[in-house]
């Protein structure tokens, strides 16, 4: 049995696949408990004896060949599917393959402890173990999904699973600052964070707040949420502070953000990042916890309306803008030295604070580009963000909540600047 195998080697394989198709018996008997003995395919002693046929089929695999496993497998399966057939003439409602598929596995994984690997063995007996213990769960998982967010996991998978693995990983242009896999990372990156948001607001829901809405809006797109949130404003002017609040919540992540993406890149350029960052973070919580708690009587009366924040042409657009962003920072650092970059960080900063933070770690990590003239740059893009939603409150929500969340800017903006100052 095996060359080299011995006696206790033996036992232990076949002890591991008795011991995958014992526990998934356990749950197929307790699942079908209540059912009359005879009318069921199989139980806790079936599905274990399952297990070591695929274990001792395995080991006289291993001398007769993988053919004659292969057979062993299709005979085995041939006859689970004719009881299954026989069970459904019996009872018509049984339509479940949950069992059939469930007494397969119990024999390919004894099969697979007999060929040796056990460890793979036993967490395949759990993951199975798991699916099929978590059925109503996953039922209602399945029943809750809507068609949005069926569509943006789709797109996600797409962008990610489909389109990233085929694209070069190589630098392009000037000073080898396009990277199209690197870009593209990027683009999957942060349409991920905005779709893991989105999911996280719907399974809380709303009750909790207009704070945990501004946290995980923060985290997709801070900008997208002061706009909504500047909307809110205005229909319900009472829930104006509250509203302000949260925008000042999402500006603080939109700062934690940039660390984050600075430390998957370039963990040093994040260390450079963190005290101007980390300034303007734990002040703009402050400001948005002073005006938490001036409006804490109020309550949200209304449902704050999530919208999904993954969109395939709104990717393609980030990718495009980013492509643009790094392009313009290495021509600027190439033309003009580190100080070209600080006009590209304010321009990139009226729409986006990703592009730059991505752009910068690129450049100190492989462009050669002065940690210093960096942390400038990613902090003028900030600063800038931060001001222009700001503005975008004002604008669409009105004077008396823009005044709010400007006062938060302004008071973030100099915590900045005071950080870089520490930082020098």
């Amino acid at each position: 049995m095996g060359e080299g195998m011995d006696e206790i080697e033996i036992f232990k394989r076949l002890a591991m696949a008795l011991a995958v198709g014992l526990m998934l018996g356990i749950e197929r008997g307790w699942e079908t408990r209540m059912v009359p003995e005879g009318t069921r395919i199989a139980g806790i002693r079936s599905y274990a004896m399952m297990g070591l046929l695929g274990g001792i089929w395995g080991l006289l695999g291993q001398e007769a060949g993988q053919l004659a496993l292969g057979l062993g497998f299709a005979a085995f399966a041939s006859l689970i599917i004719a009881a299954h057939i026989m069970l459904l003439r019996t009872n018509p409602g049984e339509r479940s393959i949950a069992a059939v598929l469930a007494a397969l596995l119990a024999f390919v994984l004894g099969a697979l402890a007999a060929y040796g690997h056990l460890a793979a063995a036993a967490a395949g007996g759990v993951v199975t173990l798991a699916l099929m213990t978590l059925k109503a769960p996953l039922h209602r998982f399945v029943a809750w999904i809507e068609p949005t967010t069926m569509k943006a996991s789709v797109q996600l998978l797409v962008i990610s699973v489909v389109l990233l693995p085929v694209l070069p990983n190589q630098g392009y242009g000037p000073e080898q600052s396009l990277n199209p896999f690197r870009i593209w990372w990027i683009v999957v990156l942060i349409a991920a964070i905005g779709f893991v948001g989105y999911i996280a607001i719907k399974v809380a829901g709303t009750r909790i707040g207009a704070m945990l809405t501004a946290a995980f809006g923060g985290m997709a797109s801070s900008t997208i949420l002061s706009l909504n949130f500047a909307r809110m404003g205005r229909a319900t002017p009472e829930l104006q502070r509250l509203l302000a609040a949260g925008v000042a919540v999402a500006s603080s992540l939109m700062a934690i953000r940039i660390l984050a993406l600075a430390l998957l890149l370039n963990p040093a350029f994040s260390i450079a990042l963190a005290v101007p960052m980390g300034a303007m973070t734990v002040i703009g919580l402050a400001g948005a916890g002073l005006l938490w708690l001036g409006a804490r009587q109020v309550g949200v009366g209304t449902e704050t309306p999530v919208a999904n924040p993954f969109e395939f042409w709104t990717a393609i657009k980030l990718a495009a803008f980013l492509t643009l962003v790094l392009l313009l920072a290495a021509l600027m650092h190439q033309w003009y030295g580190d100080r070209g970059v600080d006009l590209v960080a304010a321009v990139a900063g009226l729409a986006d604070v990703d592009a730059i933070t991505v752009s910068m770690s690129h450049a100190t990590a492989q462009a050669g580009m002065a940690m210093p003239a960096a942390r400038l740059a990613v902090s003028i893009a900030a600063i800038v963000n931060t001001l222009v939603k700001a503005g975008i409150v004002m604008v669409v929500g009105g004077w008396a909540m823009g005044r709010h969340v400007l006062m938060v800017a302004i008071a973030m903006s100099i915590a900045a600047i005071a950080g870089l100052l520490l930082a020098t």
